[in-house]
């Protein structure tokens, strides 16, 4: 049986996840852009491209998805992707924390496959 601080810990890890808002995957990044106009200076120096522009990045299927963004909403959006980080890490935990229960359990020795 799990032990108590084990336990106590699940259900900090519950409550964590519990008071997360809204998360969004991906990343939020800074890309920079050529135009298609062929004469413009973004086409000879890398250095001079347009943006940087906030872009949200995303698998969707076996697609990568690119969607420009605002300045507002990239900031409007940051704590989503911030709680997407932290839901991982949390979930994470919990399973790296049920392996360990189970091994005790078990008795078996942890860290093995």
């Amino acid at each position: 049986m799990a032990s108590r601080d084990a336990r106590a810990r699940k259900r900090q890890i519950l409550a964590e996840i519990a008071k997360l808002d809204f998360c969004l995957p991906g990343s939020l990044v800074e890309r920079t852009t050529r135009c298609g106009t062929p004469t413009c200076r973004c086409r000879t120096d890398p250095d001079r491209r347009h943006g940087p522009y906030p872009s949200w990045i995303r698998k969707v299927g076996p697609k990568t998805v690119t969607k420009t963004l605002s300045a507002s909403q990239a900031e409007q959006y940051r704590a989503w992707f911030d709680n997407t980080r932290r839901l991982r890490a949390l979930v994470a935990e919990l399973e790296a924390l049920s392996v360990e229960v189970i091994s005790q359990a078990e008795g078996w020795e942890t860290g093995t496959p």
